[in-house]
């Protein structure tokens, strides 16, 4: 009921939106046009090219309680804008260098006042022109799986990630798990921790893989024929927290090491496998950790498969993760998580995608009352509606629906619309 009603708010403001937008943009294109030859330069007879662009995204949703995922809020409804800033420059054929910086609430949806962060900058090197060879070298984001390529508001369907991306698992980066009792607590699975706790403890756990993971360090990546190879080492894993991407108490004392090999057998299908390891924990926790032990000792360990298929009007793109979290003299907490989405354009301008999700957890031995799932499956579908107005205007629209059946409420729903400048 609560989720009808908002959509009797709601639909009269995306009404006006889609009336009044439209004539805006259009009148608009010519200043667009101007604003790219501004924010573009040129030196050196043409070998030096630099562009600056950008996105103004102005996003708003509609949230049970307790928020789900990364959202850090305790509102029903949030409003989230956010300024994106890339510089692309090119020296000659064989240097490129990029950057990305943002102006928002936060790198995840919240309630928090205006930040500002550096979030990419990072050097390439092509030393053969055939593209055998790429070195690159700052903070960027990760090379597993394939929604990393399209996980932009402009470029993605979708106003938030995969659930793989997103959903926090009861693994905590700033404490190791010292029982079974305990791992239980931190995933809901038995119920127990105080409501101080539950408050708080949001900020301590960790997902699968954190949004794109602009994590520092370097690649090395290349392609051969239809085989495309990339490999990273960088300072953290794929699990750990925005704030873990730059500090320099973590850089190379453990390094995350991942890589991932592409095939592309023709140009509607393209395949992927990827693996990643890292310690998990941050080197706050280190007198939390068992006798004699060290963070490298308590690991993420992940083997990925990735698949993308475009035909007509179709694109579809599917993941699969299968992630291992070491808990020394306990035992090993897998996970597996994936998702498969559906685009398909009705028009040039108006297009449609699906995306159904799902994660489940294995067992752990819990002593006398046997193996115990240690998390919950959750599943969640999510059904977004968008139109582009313009090559610079686009909006979208979301509906999704989680089903954890051993929470509660078993089920919740989420609205969320996002209006994209493109500049």
């Amino acid at each position: 009921m609560r989720i009808a009603r908002t959509l009797r708010t709601a639909l009269p403001v995306v009404a006006a939106l889609a009336l009044a937008v439209p004539a805006a943009a259009v009148a608009s294109e010519e200043f667009f046009d101007r604003l790219a030859e501004a924010l573009t330069t040129s030196a050196l007879d043409g070998a030096f090219r630099a562009r600056l662009s950008g996105t103004l995204d102005l996003e708003g949703y509609h949230l049970p309680s307790p928020a789900p995922a990364l959202f850090e809020t305790t509102r029903p409804d949030l409003f989230n804008p956010r300024l994106s800033l890339f510089l692309d420059a090119q020296l000659g054929a064989r240097t490129y260098v990029f950057a990305q910086a943002r102006a928002d609430r936060g790198f995840d949806p919240g309630d928090a006042g205006s930040r500002r962060r550096l979030d990419e900058y990072a050097l390439r090197l092509t030393p053969w022109s055939d593209g055998r060879l790429s070195l690159q070298l700052g903070k960027f984001a990760t090379i597993v799986g394939n929604w990393v390529n399209r996980h932009g508001s402009w470029d993605s369907p979708f106003v938030n990630a995969p659930l793989p991306y997103e959903h926090l698992t009861g693994i905590w980066d700033t404490e190791a798990v010292r029982s079974v009792h305990q791992l239980l607590l931190w995933s809901h699975v038995r119920p127990g921790l105080s409501a101080a706790t539950l408050a708080t403890e949001k900020r301590l756990r960790v997902p699968v893989l954190w949004g794109p993971a602009y994590a520092t360090g370097l690649a090395v990546s290349g392609a051969l024929g239809r085989f495309r190879y990339s490999t990273e080492l960088k300072n953290a894993p794929l699990s750990s927290r925005p704030a873990s991407w730059t500090r320099a108490q973590q850089w190379w004392t453990y390094p995350a090491v991942a890589a991932r090999l592409g095939y592309a057998p023709n140009p509607l299908w393209a395949f992927g496998v990827s693996a990643s390891t890292g310690t998990y924990l941050r080197p706050s926790a280190g007198p939390t950790l068992a006798s004699g032990l060290g963070r490298g000792d308590y690991r993420q360990r992940v083997v990925a498969a990735d698949v993308a298929f475009a035909w007509h009007h179709w694109q579809i793109w599917a993941e699969l993760y299968r992630t291992r979290f070491a808990l020394p003299r306990i035992g090993d907490a897998d996970t597996l998580a994936g998702y498969v989405e559906a685009k398909y354009k009705f028009t040039p301008q108006l297009f449609g995608a699906v995306r159904w999700n799902r994660q489940v957890f294995g067992t752990i031995p819990d002593g006398p009352r046997g193996p115990v799932h240690w998390g919950r499956a959750v599943s969640r579908l999510d059904l977004a509606p968008g139109y582009r107005f313009t090559p610079h205007v686009q909006l979208k629209l979301q509906y999704t629906r989680q089903a954890e059946p051993a929470a509660a409420p078993a089920r919740t729903e989420t609205l969320a619309t996002q209006l994209t400048v493109r500049f």
